[in-house]
Protein backbone atom coordinates (compact mmCIF):
# COMPACT_ATOMS: atom_id res chain seq x y z
CA UNK A 1 0.00 0.00 0.00
CA UNK A 2 2.07 2.80 1.04
CA UNK A 3 6.21 2.85 0.08
CA UNK A 4 7.48 6.06 1.54
CA UNK A 5 10.96 6.30 0.30
CA UNK A 6 14.18 7.06 1.75
CA UNK A 7 17.53 8.03 1.40
CA UNK A 8 19.64 6.41 3.60
CA UNK A 9 21.00 8.64 6.24
CA UNK A 10 21.41 8.50 9.68
CA UNK A 11 18.25 10.35 10.85
CA UNK A 12 16.24 8.25 7.97
CA UNK A 13 17.26 5.11 8.94
CA UNK A 14 16.77 5.67 12.68
CA UNK A 15 13.51 6.42 11.66
CA UNK A 16 12.95 2.81 9.88
CA UNK A 17 14.27 1.49 12.86
CA UNK A 18 11.92 2.72 15.52
CA UNK A 19 8.99 3.06 13.23
CA UNK A 20 9.83 -0.57 12.26
CA UNK A 21 6.63 -1.88 14.49
CA UNK A 22 3.94 0.65 13.30
CA UNK A 23 5.59 0.31 9.50
CA UNK A 24 4.77 -3.56 9.83
CA UNK A 25 1.31 -3.43 11.37
CA UNK A 26 0.21 -1.30 8.52
CA UNK A 27 1.76 -3.15 5.93
CA UNK A 28 3.64 -0.37 4.86
CA UNK A 29 6.98 -1.04 2.85
CA UNK A 30 9.64 1.60 2.78
CA UNK A 31 12.42 2.16 0.03
CA UNK A 32 15.12 2.83 1.23
CA UNK A 33 18.13 4.67 -1.31
CA UNK A 34 21.21 3.77 0.63
CA UNK A 35 23.64 7.17 0.36
CA UNK A 36 26.38 6.47 2.74
CA UNK A 37 29.58 4.14 2.64
CA UNK A 38 29.13 2.61 5.72
CA UNK A 39 26.21 -0.03 5.92
CA UNK A 40 25.56 -1.11 9.23
CA UNK A 41 22.85 1.78 10.38
CA UNK A 42 21.53 -0.02 7.36
CA UNK A 43 21.96 -3.29 8.61
CA UNK A 44 20.28 -2.27 11.94
CA UNK A 45 17.34 -1.06 10.18
CA UNK A 46 16.60 -3.78 7.93
CA UNK A 47 16.66 -6.08 11.10
CA UNK A 48 14.42 -3.99 12.89
CA UNK A 49 11.93 -4.61 9.93
CA UNK A 50 12.42 -8.30 9.42
CA UNK A 51 11.97 -8.60 13.72
CA UNK A 52 8.53 -7.38 13.33
CA UNK A 53 7.67 -8.80 9.79
CA UNK A 54 7.83 -6.06 7.51
CA UNK A 55 8.73 -5.54 4.51
CA UNK A 56 11.37 -3.06 2.68
CA UNK A 57 12.81 -2.39 -0.82
CA UNK A 58 16.85 -1.17 -0.98
CA UNK A 59 17.85 0.07 -3.90
CA UNK A 60 20.98 -1.69 -5.33
CA UNK A 61 22.23 1.14 -7.85
CA UNK A 62 21.63 4.14 -5.83
CA UNK A 63 21.34 7.61 -7.96
CA UNK A 64 22.72 9.91 -5.02
CA UNK A 65 25.30 9.58 -2.48
CA UNK A 66 28.70 7.82 -1.82
CA UNK A 67 27.75 4.41 -3.62
CA UNK A 68 26.31 6.29 -6.97
CA UNK A 69 29.33 5.23 -8.73
CA UNK A 70 28.77 1.11 -7.89
CA UNK A 71 26.43 -0.29 -5.62
CA UNK A 72 28.34 -3.51 -5.24
CA UNK A 73 28.36 -3.17 -1.38
CA UNK A 74 24.79 -3.06 -1.15
CA UNK A 75 24.27 -6.40 -3.96
CA UNK A 76 26.85 -7.75 -1.93
CA UNK A 77 24.78 -7.15 1.95
CA UNK A 78 22.07 -8.61 0.59
CA UNK A 79 23.72 -11.72 -0.99
CA UNK A 80 25.42 -12.44 2.41
CA UNK A 81 22.98 -11.53 4.73
CA UNK A 82 19.57 -11.38 3.67
CA UNK A 83 19.37 -14.25 0.56
CA UNK A 84 17.27 -16.19 2.80
CA UNK A 85 15.06 -12.94 3.76
CA UNK A 86 12.19 -13.00 1.84
CA UNK A 87 11.06 -9.28 2.88
CA UNK A 88 13.83 -7.75 1.71
CA UNK A 89 13.80 -6.73 -2.14
CA UNK A 90 16.23 -5.43 -4.50
CA UNK A 91 15.31 -2.39 -5.57
CA UNK A 92 16.32 -1.43 -9.32
CA UNK A 93 16.71 2.41 -9.67
CA UNK A 94 15.47 3.00 -13.52
CA UNK A 95 16.79 7.17 -14.55
CA UNK A 96 16.69 8.75 -17.40
CA UNK A 97 20.08 7.72 -18.02
CA UNK A 98 19.56 4.03 -17.18
CA UNK A 99 19.74 2.23 -20.72
CA UNK A 100 17.47 -1.42 -21.68
CA UNK A 101 20.78 -3.36 -21.04
CA UNK A 102 21.53 -2.06 -17.69
CA UNK A 103 18.14 -2.35 -16.17
CA UNK A 104 18.24 -6.56 -17.45
CA UNK A 105 21.57 -7.22 -15.85
CA UNK A 106 20.56 -5.82 -12.57
CA UNK A 107 17.51 -7.53 -13.20
CA UNK A 108 19.21 -10.70 -13.32
CA UNK A 109 21.42 -10.23 -10.87
CA UNK A 110 19.21 -9.56 -8.43
CA UNK A 111 16.59 -12.47 -9.12
CA UNK A 112 16.79 -14.22 -5.92
CA UNK A 113 16.01 -10.87 -3.97
CA UNK A 114 12.31 -10.54 -5.10
CA UNK A 115 13.28 -7.13 -7.99
CA UNK A 116 11.71 -4.63 -7.31
CA UNK A 117 11.52 -1.42 -10.37
CA UNK A 118 11.14 2.03 -9.59
CA UNK A 119 10.50 4.28 -12.94
CA UNK A 120 12.26 7.40 -12.58
CA UNK A 121 12.43 9.17 -15.90
CA UNK A 122 13.28 5.71 -17.68
CA UNK A 123 12.43 5.91 -21.78
CA UNK A 124 12.69 2.11 -22.46
CA UNK A 125 9.82 1.26 -20.43
CA UNK A 126 8.03 -0.71 -23.49
CA UNK A 127 11.11 -2.71 -24.29
CA UNK A 128 11.90 -3.77 -20.37
CA UNK A 129 8.12 -4.62 -20.69
CA UNK A 130 8.90 -7.14 -23.61
CA UNK A 131 12.26 -8.46 -22.63
CA UNK A 132 10.91 -9.58 -19.23
CA UNK A 133 7.93 -10.98 -21.00
CA UNK A 134 5.18 -13.17 -18.58
CA UNK A 135 8.03 -12.26 -15.52
CA UNK A 136 6.09 -8.80 -15.70
CA UNK A 137 3.81 -10.12 -13.57
CA UNK A 138 5.77 -11.37 -10.78
CA UNK A 139 7.70 -7.85 -10.06
CA UNK A 140 6.47 -4.60 -8.11
CA UNK A 141 6.20 -1.16 -10.50
CA UNK A 142 6.75 1.66 -8.57
CA UNK A 143 6.31 4.92 -10.95
CA UNK A 144 7.95 8.19 -9.66
CA UNK A 145 4.96 10.38 -10.93
CA UNK A 146 6.10 12.83 -14.00
CA UNK A 147 5.16 13.70 -17.00
CA UNK A 148 5.19 10.59 -18.92
CA UNK A 149 4.38 8.01 -16.05
CA UNK A 150 0.74 7.07 -17.64
CA UNK A 151 2.84 6.05 -20.83
CA UNK A 152 5.13 4.11 -18.60
CA UNK A 153 2.95 2.80 -16.36
CA UNK A 154 0.59 1.17 -19.58
CA UNK A 155 2.80 -1.54 -20.13
CA UNK A 156 3.13 -3.45 -16.60
CA UNK A 157 -0.75 -3.58 -16.14
CA UNK A 158 -0.51 -7.19 -15.30
CA UNK A 159 2.14 -6.26 -12.68
CA UNK A 160 1.46 -4.60 -9.29
CA UNK A 161 2.01 -1.28 -9.99
CA UNK A 162 3.05 1.52 -7.33
CA UNK A 163 2.69 5.78 -7.72
CA UNK A 164 5.06 7.99 -6.08
CA UNK A 165 4.54 11.51 -5.43
CA UNK A 166 6.47 14.49 -4.04
CA UNK A 167 4.10 16.33 -2.02
CA UNK A 168 6.74 18.12 -0.21
CA UNK A 169 7.45 21.47 -2.20
CA UNK A 170 10.90 22.59 -1.09
CA UNK A 171 11.59 26.23 -0.45
CA UNK A 172 13.92 28.45 1.22
CA UNK A 173 12.66 28.13 5.51
CA UNK A 174 11.75 31.62 5.55
CA UNK A 175 9.71 31.47 2.30
CA UNK A 176 7.20 28.26 3.44
CA UNK A 177 3.51 29.35 4.65
CA UNK A 178 2.01 28.65 7.61
CA UNK A 179 0.06 25.97 6.11
CA UNK A 180 -0.63 24.32 2.36
CA UNK A 181 -1.76 21.04 0.72
CA UNK A 182 0.33 18.13 0.99
CA UNK A 183 -1.18 15.19 -1.32
CA UNK A 184 -4.46 13.72 -1.71
CA UNK A 185 -2.54 10.54 -3.41
CA UNK A 186 -3.55 8.28 0.26
CA UNK A 187 -7.17 8.77 -1.18
CA UNK A 188 -7.18 8.70 -4.76
CA UNK A 189 -4.26 6.18 -5.42
CA UNK A 190 -7.20 3.44 -6.57
CA UNK A 191 -8.70 5.99 -9.09
CA UNK A 192 -5.48 6.37 -10.87
CA UNK A 193 -5.21 2.43 -11.52
CA UNK A 194 -2.79 1.50 -9.12
CA UNK A 195 -2.56 -0.54 -6.21
CA UNK A 196 -0.38 1.13 -3.61
CA UNK A 197 1.20 4.78 -3.35
CA UNK A 198 4.15 6.55 -1.98
CA UNK A 199 5.87 10.03 -1.39
CA UNK A 200 9.57 11.09 -0.03
CA UNK A 201 7.63 12.60 3.43
CA UNK A 202 8.51 15.47 4.70
CA UNK A 203 11.95 15.85 2.82
CA UNK A 204 11.19 15.78 -0.77
CA UNK A 205 12.64 14.27 -3.72
CA UNK A 206 15.22 16.86 -4.26
CA UNK A 207 18.47 15.54 -2.91
CA UNK A 208 21.41 17.66 -0.36
CA UNK A 209 24.26 16.18 1.03
CA UNK A 210 24.28 18.37 4.23
CA UNK A 211 24.05 21.69 5.56
CA UNK A 212 24.90 23.72 7.48
CA UNK A 213 22.38 25.63 10.15
CA UNK A 214 19.11 27.68 8.85
CA UNK A 215 18.12 31.59 8.97
CA UNK A 216 14.97 30.83 9.77
CA UNK A 217 13.97 27.36 11.74
CA UNK A 218 11.02 25.16 10.02
CA UNK A 219 9.09 22.52 11.48
CA UNK A 220 7.15 20.33 9.07
CA UNK A 221 3.91 18.29 10.11
CA UNK A 222 1.18 16.43 8.48
CA UNK A 223 -2.14 15.81 9.10
CA UNK A 224 -5.39 14.32 7.41
CA UNK A 225 -8.10 17.46 6.86
CA UNK A 226 -11.35 15.56 7.24
CA UNK A 227 -13.41 18.82 6.30
CA UNK A 228 -11.30 18.57 2.88
CA UNK A 229 -12.17 14.94 1.69
CA UNK A 230 -9.16 13.80 3.59
CA UNK A 231 -6.37 16.02 1.95
CA UNK A 232 -3.05 15.63 3.31
CA UNK A 233 -1.77 18.69 4.43
CA UNK A 234 1.18 20.38 5.76
CA UNK A 235 2.08 22.61 8.62
CA UNK A 236 5.50 24.26 8.73
CA UNK A 237 6.15 26.23 12.13
CA UNK A 238 8.86 28.59 11.47
CA UNK A 239 10.78 30.70 13.97
CA UNK A 240 11.11 34.67 14.14
CA UNK A 241 14.65 35.17 14.64
CA UNK A 242 16.35 35.02 11.52
CA UNK A 243 19.05 37.75 11.10
CA UNK A 244 21.43 35.60 11.52
CA UNK A 245 22.38 31.37 11.79
CA UNK A 246 23.33 31.62 15.41
CA UNK A 247 21.09 30.48 18.25
CA UNK A 248 19.43 27.18 16.56
CA UNK A 249 17.86 25.98 20.35
CA UNK A 250 16.26 29.45 20.40
CA UNK A 251 14.70 29.07 16.97
CA UNK A 252 13.23 26.13 17.90
CA UNK A 253 11.88 27.11 20.76
CA UNK A 254 10.21 29.86 18.59
CA UNK A 255 8.94 27.47 16.06
CA UNK A 256 7.52 24.68 18.87
CA UNK A 257 5.96 27.15 20.97
CA UNK A 258 3.84 27.77 17.47
CA UNK A 259 3.24 24.31 17.07
CA UNK A 260 1.84 23.73 20.59
CA UNK A 261 -0.39 26.97 20.25
CA UNK A 262 -1.58 24.95 16.82
CA UNK A 263 -1.66 21.80 18.82
CA UNK A 264 -3.77 23.22 21.30
CA UNK A 265 -6.23 24.56 19.41
CA UNK A 266 -10.04 22.93 20.10
CA UNK A 267 -10.49 22.63 15.73
CA UNK A 268 -6.76 20.99 15.54
CA UNK A 269 -6.70 17.97 13.44
CA UNK A 270 -3.07 17.16 13.46
CA UNK A 271 -3.29 13.27 14.97
CA UNK A 272 -1.77 12.75 18.16
CA UNK A 273 1.63 10.83 17.13
CA UNK A 274 4.21 9.27 20.07
CA UNK A 275 5.99 11.69 17.75
CA UNK A 276 4.01 14.70 18.60
CA UNK A 277 3.79 13.74 22.62
CA UNK A 278 7.86 13.85 22.12
CA UNK A 279 7.88 17.28 20.47
CA UNK A 280 5.30 18.18 23.97
CA UNK A 281 7.94 16.72 26.40
CA UNK A 282 10.98 19.05 24.28
CA UNK A 283 8.61 21.81 24.49
CA UNK A 284 8.28 21.18 28.25
CA UNK A 285 11.84 20.43 28.46
CA UNK A 286 12.66 23.33 26.70
CA UNK A 287 15.53 20.92 25.22
CA UNK A 288 16.96 21.30 21.50
CA UNK A 289 17.55 17.57 20.08
CA UNK A 290 19.33 18.95 16.94
CA UNK A 291 17.95 19.28 13.42
CA UNK A 292 18.39 15.57 12.27
CA UNK A 293 16.09 14.87 15.18
CA UNK A 294 13.52 17.18 14.81
CA UNK A 295 13.47 15.33 11.16
CA UNK A 296 13.27 12.10 12.45
CA UNK A 297 10.32 13.24 14.50
CA UNK A 298 8.37 15.27 11.75
CA UNK A 299 8.75 12.00 9.60
CA UNK A 300 7.82 9.57 12.31
CA UNK A 301 4.84 11.46 12.85
CA UNK A 302 4.05 10.96 9.10
CA UNK A 303 3.78 7.46 9.07
CA UNK A 304 1.97 7.14 11.91
CA UNK A 305 -1.19 9.50 10.84
CA UNK A 306 -1.35 7.38 7.53
CA UNK A 307 -0.91 4.33 9.95
CA UNK A 308 -3.70 5.99 11.90
CA UNK A 309 -5.73 6.45 8.59
CA UNK A 310 -5.53 3.31 7.04
CA UNK A 311 -6.66 1.60 10.21
CA UNK A 312 -9.46 3.29 10.73
CA UNK A 313 -10.74 1.72 7.79
CA UNK A 314 -10.28 4.49 5.22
Amino acid sequence: MYHPYFRGKQFDLLTIKETAPTLAWAGFTPIIEPVRGALSSLTRALDAVIENDGSAIIVVNPEHGEMSESGEPISKMLEETYLDSSEVSAGILLTAETSLTEALGCFNKHSQHTPVFIHSGFTNSKNLAQELGVLTKNNLHIFVDDSGVKLAAKHFKAASRVLLRDGFKRRKNKEYPFLEPFSDLHATYPDEGMDGFGDFLIVGDEYADGGGLPLVLAIHLTFIDSDQDDMMQIYHFKSKMHATQQDPAGKFAEALAVMMETLDSPDSKVYETDAVLEFRELFKKKHFPGLGYIKKLSMSHHIQTFAKYFGQGK
